[in-house]
């Protein structure tokens, strides 16, 4: 795995081993995909990274110039992981890592903790483990934490064979793509009134 963009662009991140606390990471390929699509989005913004993993995602999304990275996953090995590769490609970077198991949660606002709360997500990827309904029952959680900029997107990363809905709480899905068995829904908080 590598990073695929930016100042960090080309440099390795470390992939878990075998059987270790079921992290999947995004590959090189979809992630690439993915941050064509979002162009200059990342630049300037502040990202949540849930079911973090590896940090590829936060960390591409680092490397592109976010200003800020919350890192989310119930895994200390995801912890070790992801505090590894930043350390690895980037110098120094504004990122933090948060545990909670985000398969049991009913109530995401934990994370608003000692954080700014003037300066929400700009940008959230969610990457749940395939097949198991987590972004579903995540999706309408984000709004009501307070975790979403006016503007904010959402990445929900699934496998290619999910249905998602098209709105989910506050949040609409305004695209859709899919890279052989991995698919992305792209979700944006819907106007006030509407």
């Amino acid at each position: 795995m590598r990073i695929t963009g930016g100042s960090a662009r080309g440099r390795r991140l470390a992939a878990p081993g075998s059987g270790r606390d079921l992290i999947r990471p995004t590959c090189d390929r979809v992630r690439e995909a993915l941050f064509n699509l979002l162009g200059a989005r990342p630049r300037g913004s502040r990202v949540l990274d849930l079911f973090a993993g590896t940090g590829a995602l936060g960390i591409e999304a680092l490397s592109r110039g976010a200003v800020f990275a919350l890192f989310v996953d119930r895994s200390l090995t995801a912890g070790r992981l992801i505090e590894t590769n930043l350390r690895a490609s980037l110098s120094c970077p504004a990122a933090a890592f948060a545990r909670l198991d985000l398969a049991a949660t009913t109530n995401l606002t934990p994370l608003r903790a000692g954080l700014d709360p003037d300066l929400p997500f700009d940008l959230v990827f969610l990457d749940p483990p395939y097949r198991q309904h987590l972004a579903e029952r995540l999706l309408p959680l984000l709004e009501p934490a307070g975790l979403l900029a006016p503007g904010a997107l959402v990445v929900v990363e699934e496998h290619a064979r999910v249905d998602l809905p098209a709105q989910s709480g506050l949040l609409a899905l305004v695209d859709q793509r899919r890279y052989g068995e991995t698919g992305l829904w792209l979700y944006r908080p819907r106007p006030a009134g509407t």
